[in-house]
């Protein structure tokens, strides 16, 4: 894996990390009981954009590591998920003398 690869890797897995963990972190105006005129009762109440960013990336990193490192160990390659056998026969390992 190239570092292109793995900048490009952690920051889906970042952005996927921060869309999934921000329903769960937040407390609406309408739970806190301070509505704010204008605004609707399902808006954030006490948003922290510096702790959701590093909550997200702690996860991020820990599942980066995780993916990244079984990319790079070979347990899962491309044609494990060739399921439909469109890749064709892999090639044959090349000797020393090769």
């Amino acid at each position: 894996m190239g570092i292109t690869s793995a900048i490009v890797l952690f920051a889906v897995i970042w952005f996927l990390v921060l869309f999934v963990t921000l329903p769960f972190m937040k407390r609406t105006q309408a739970e806190a009981g301070q509505i704010e005129p204008g605004t609707h009762a399902s808006a954030p109440a006490d948003f922290n954009p510096r702790r959701t960013a590093l909550v997200v990336t702690v996860i991020s990193t820990v599942l980066w590591a995780l993916i990244a490192g079984t990319i790079i160990s070979g347990a899962i390659t491309v044609r494990d998920l060739d399921f439909f056998g469109r890749m064709g026969p892999a090639p044959e390992a090349a000797g020393p003398n090769e």
